[in-house]
């Protein structure tokens, strides 16, 4: 009669949640709203931000669908913040006119992102582009009459375009093709023939891989996120002239190179951007960078900075063209990057203090400071850097995480989630003073809901290291009363999770409101801390994390409202590598719940598009002696016959991140085993389902961990 009673009792207690209004439901899901993208015009009279809410698909009962909308109020706070844009519309990539008298911004139109503008004192958006490569990642000159953007071509494309490959010549690196080169490629004009001579048959196979019956992989980098792809792409730059009309799309750059777009001088006579032009090197192969200018009438670009076995990426100019801000790190390995200001003129460098990955820079309006983000300690801070004076100023706390932002002469206007709010607008003047709210996205429907708040702990772990850690417990928690804890654990697994980080809000909130405990921390190996920490877990993925998360789950356990027969364990990616091995090591979990995660090194090089995290982490490929034998040591697979936790493993079907073959591989070795374990695989699942996949998937995964966890609770 036990298990009828157990049945009973679980379906009772989840009634009893049901009945509770106050707690937050998995349907609150949809009703989040979030705000980004915040820009100021240029006079810094208004600013617009965009709000990506989640609404019910009108076709598909039960489906929901992600929408964007833009806004746009003024900086006086004199209205209210209005739409501007259609959600169905879904425009993306925003930037001002230099007049501030319309905006620009990119659309789908026949499956190609094509250019829009839209006026600000009324009328509909009108296209500017029907370019044939799509157009992305528009910037505006300072003077308003050019846009610069980017556009994506395939091989075959740039083998034919007698602009952007001047002569119709193949690159200098081999295509990697056994035995055939590039020219006889692509100089083949014969029809084919299956029953021809060779170079009948040639072209017979070459229109087979163009109408899609055929894959032939000789690239590198075939994996995408959700597919494989054997055509090479590569990003060149355009630019539009704004003040004449029906004017076409000049190219800027060329060659078969990728050239990412930094910024537009002040001046408005050169392009800063980012690219590798090695003419030697395989774009698959390519791992270093370098900073060039490229005159807004094209031509050869000027190298600025470069050196061998380095990666430069500059990151903005400074409004009076003095400055440019970068990033440098080492092409291969793990590590953190140094941000630096260079000076046009002198040539000084002046490194910024502050040993952590920045982005997001954006100069104030004097050139006197540098803002820009970080994660850091839990949160997403805002810093401002003073080259003048070498001073370093942090902006907000650890508490929070401010996900965008931008700066006129005297305020800040930014985005910000923390632990009681997902996401709202805020402004601010420019030390992040006086701040008050300015938007409504999510307060009024959690309004009365029972949140937990997240209380941060440290502990030293054996390294010496400080590990900070987050304790949220049950909302409405009784004293005396004992609670289910989970644990949760980060992926990356260079990642960084805290109540600045957004990615989790809704589901800590969720399993809080059924009455668990939820415990994360950082461990080892964690992003948001200094270089040594990032890279105390090479050659140790497995042991030593452990003995971080553990210790921050035994101190929880330690402050005596945990109930210690009720523990339960789960994480993605790199976390699903952590909860396998976890289980792999002790029997102290009633539960687990491993997703898309990483089981077996050796098949992970080759299934997982991000399989370089194999030599950088391990110090070797799987057929080299003491790499393969670390290799397998370090895997969760090798010691599948030590789970006896009942197991629940998700994979999202298309997931080329960390690949579905290796969960297959647990489930089946556990059935074969016979240990309770169930495997749940979402079609059209990607890598990033819980974060931004299908919203009915991701509702069905938090709803499948839960109810498989309180079989056991």
């Amino acid at each position: 009669m036990r298990p009828i009673f157990t049945v009973v009792l679980w379906l009772f207690t989840l009634h009893s949640f049901a009945q509770n209004k106050d707690r937050i439901l998995v349907s609150d899901l949809y009703k989040i709203k979030t705000a980004s993208a915040v820009k100021f015009s240029p006079d810094g009279k208004w600013y617009v931000y965009n709000v990506r809410a989640i609404v019910p698909n009108e076709e598909q009962s039960g489906e929901y669908d992600y929408r964007q909308t833009w806004f746009l109020a003024p900086a006086d706070f004199s209205t209210a913040p209005r739409a501007i844009t259609n959600q169905k519309e879904n425009s993306s990539d925003l930037c001002w006119s230099a007049d501030h008298q319309q905006l620009f911004f990119t659309r789908l139109v026949k499956g190609k992102s094509q250019l829009f503008s839209l006026p600000l004192n009324g009328g509909e958006a009108t296209q500017l582009t029907d370019f044939r490569y799509g157009v992305t990642n528009p910037s505006v000159s300072r003077d308003g009459k050019t846009i610069v953007f980017s556009a994506s071509l395939t091989l075959s494309e740039m083998e034919k375009d007698s602009v952007l490959n001047p002569g119709k010549k193949s690159p200098l690196w081999s295509l990697e093709k056994p035995r055939v080169t590039a020219q006889e490629i692509y100089s083949n004009t014969l029809k084919g023939n299956a029953d021809g001579n060779l170079a009948e048959i040639r072209a017979y196979l070459q229109q087979n891989e163009k109408e899609k019956k055929a894959k032939v992989f000789n690239r590198l980098d075939f994996q995408g996120e959700a597919a494989t792809n054997p055509e090479l792409t590569f990003t060149q730059l355009f630019s539009l002239a704004l003040d004449r009309k029906s004017a076409s799309p000049v190219a800027l750059t060329s060659g078969f190179y990728n050239y990412n777009l930094v910024d537009i001088s002040p001046d408005n006579q050169y392009i800063l951007v980012n690219a590798d032009l090695n003419p030697g090197i395989h774009p698959d192969r390519s791992i270093e960078s370098a900073i060039y200018r490229i005159s807004m009438d094209g031509g050869k670009p000027e190298l600025i900075l470069s050196e061998a076995g380095q990666r430069f990426e500059g990151t903005s100019i400074s409004p009076d063209g003095k400055w440019m801000s970068f990033v440098l790190s080492p092409a291969k390995g793990i590590h953190v990057g140094k941000t630096e200001i260079y000076n046009f003129g002198t040539k000084e460098q002046i490194l910024v203090p502050l040993e952590r990955n920045l982005s997001s820079f954006t100069w104030s309006r004097d050139s006197h400071e540098l803002y820009f983000l970080t994660s850091s300690n839990g949160g997403n801070v805002l810093y401002n850097f003073k080259p003048g004076g070498r001073v370093l100023n942090r902006l907000s706390g650890f508490d929070s995480g401010i996900t965008s932002f931008d700066l006129n002469n005297t305020q800040l206007v930014y985005s910000k989630m923390n632990s009681s709010d997902p996401s709202e607008v805020y402004a601010a003047d420019l030390q992040n003073k006086a701040s008050r709210r300015i938007s409504n996205l999510n307060t009024d429907w959690l309004a009365g809901k029972k949140l937990s708040i997240p209380v941060k702990k440290t502990f030293m772990n054996d390294q010496g290291m400080e590990v900070e850690y987050w304790v949220m417990k049950p909302a409405g928690i009784e004293t005396g009363k004992k609670y289910p804890v989970i644990l949760e654990i980060h992926g990356g697994p260079s990642a960084m999770w805290g109540p600045g980080e957004s990615s989790m809000w809704h589901e800590f909130q969720y399993y809080t409101g059924l009455g668990y405990g939820v415990v994360y921390s950082n461990p080892r190996g964690s992003g948001g801390y200094s270089e040594a920490f990032l890279r105390a877990n090479i050659k140790d993925w497995g042991e030593g994390p452990m003995r971080d998360v553990i210790k921050a789950l035994d101190l929880t356990i330690g402050e005596g409202w945990a109930d210690t027969t009720k523990q339960f364990v789960t994480g993605g990616s790199y976390a699903g590598y952590l909860t396998a091995w976890i289980v792999g090591h002790t029997d102290r979990f009633k539960a687990a719940c491993a997703q898309r995660g990483v089981y077996d090194l050796t098949t992970f090089f080759g299934e997982g598009n991000a399989w370089r995290l194999v030599p950088e982490y391990f110090g070797g490929y799987p057929w080299e002696k003491e790499a393969g034998k670390l290799l397998r040591a370090e895997s969760p697979f090798t010691y599948v016959d030590q789970i006896h936790t009942p197991l629940i493993i998700f994979h999202g079907e298309t997931d080329l991140r960390t690949g579905v073959i290796q969960s297959e591989m647990m489930y089946k070795a556990l059935k074969v085993l016979g240990r309770e374990v169930e495997y749940v695989r979402h079609p059209g699942g990607t890598h990033e389902l819980t974060r931004s996949g299908n919203n009915r998937q991701r509702t069905d995964q938090m709803l499948r961990t839960m109810e498989f966890f309180e079989r056991y609770r």
